[in-house]
C-alpha cells in the first residue's frame, strides 16, 4: 500500500498539520479519527486493513488528519466562546486549506475531475465531525461514512451555545432548515450512511433525533441502527466498513 506523509502550515490553525495518505489512486476519502485522534489513528488502529481491498485497488484513496478535539470539544475546562472560534478554525483549515490540496493530489494521482467527491469517515466523535462537514458542506464532499457518532454538540459544549456551536451542532441546524432549502435536494443526490449500535458505551440517542430531523425534512439519508449486542468498539466498526463501503462507492 503507498503511503504519504505531508505536513504543511495552516494559516487557520497559526500551526503545522500533519497528515497521512494511503493508496495510489482513486476517490479521495476524508478520515477523521476518534476523539483526542491523531492522523496516524487510521493506521495504529488497523483501519487500513479494513479498507485495504479498495485502496489496493486503486478505488480509494484515504486521507487521514489530526483533530483538535483536545483545544475544543475535550476541553471543558476552557473558555467556551474561545473553544467554538478554535473549532471552527479547524472546520476552516478543513474546507479552505486541506481540501483543495486532497483535490489536488487526487487530480495529480489519477485525473481525477472532482465527481463524484470527496467522502467523509469518522468513528465516534470522528463521525460526529464526518457528518457535520457533509451537512454544512454537500458542495465539497459528497458522502460519509459516520460509525457511532454524537450528532449534538452538547456533547462537548454543555449546554452552550453561541452561533458557531450552532453551525457544528447537526441535530440543530438540520431541523431549523426549511424543507425547500436547496441543501436538501443537493444531501438527496449524495450518499449519506449514519450507523451506531445500542450495546456497550454506545450512545445511540441523538442518532434517533437525527433520523427523525432527517425523515421530517425528506432528506434520504441511511440510518441504519445495530443490536444491543453492538459495541462502541473497533471491531464492530471494522464490521460496518466492510458492509456499508461497498454501498457507498456504488457496487450494491
Amino acid at each position: 500500500m503507498e503511503t504519504q506523509y505531508i505536513k504543511n502550515y495552516s494559516p487557520s490553525l497559526n500551526r503545522d498539520m500533519e497528515c497521512k495518505v494511503y493508496g495510489h489512486a482513486g476517490r479521495p476519502v476524508l478520515f477523521i479519527p476518534c476523539q483526542d485522534g491523531r492522523f496516524f489513528d487510521f493506521e495504529n488502529f488497523k483501519m487500513t486493513d479494513v479498507w485495504s481491498p479498495w485502496i489496493d485497488s486503486g478505488r480509494v484513496m484515504v486521507f487521514s488528519i489530526d483533530t483538535i478535539d483536545a483545544e475544543t470539544w475535550s476541553n471543558k475546562t476552557g473558555d467556551p466562546r474561545w473553544r467554538s472560534e478554535r473549532f471552527e478554525a479547524w472546520i476552516t483549515y478543513i474546507t479552505n486549506e486541506l481540501t483543495p490540496m486532497i483535490q489536488n493530489t487526487a487530480r495529480e494521482r489519477n485525473g481525477w475531475d472532482g465527481n463524484p467527491g470527496i467522502l467523509t469517515f469518522g468513528c465516534s466523535l470522528g463521525a460526529t465531525h464526518a457528518a457535520n462537514l457533509f451537512f454544512r458542506r454537500p458542495d465539497l464532499f459528497d458522502g460519509t461514512l459516520a460509525l457511532s457518532g454524537i450528532y449534538t454538540a452538547d456533547y462537548g459544549f454543555d449546554g452552550y451555545m453561541d452561533g458557531l456551536v450552532y453551525n457544528n451542532s447537526p441535530v440543530h441546524y438540520l431541523a431549523n432548515m426549511p424543507t425547500d432549502h436547496p441543501y436538501i435536494g443537493i444531501y438527496n443526490q449524495r450518499k449519506a450512511i449514519i450507523c451506531v449500535g445500542q450495546g456497550p458505551w454506545e450512545i445511540p440517542q441523538s442518532t434517533f433525533q437525527l433520523k427523525h430531523i432527517l425523515e421530517s425534512k425528506s432528506i434520504h439519508a441511511w440510518v441504519d441502527i445495530w443490536g444491543y449486542d453492538v459495541a462502541h468498539d473497533w471491531d464492530w466498526w471494522y464490521k460496518q466498513v466492510t458492509y456499508f463501503v461497498p454501498y457507498l462507492l456504488g457496487d450494491k
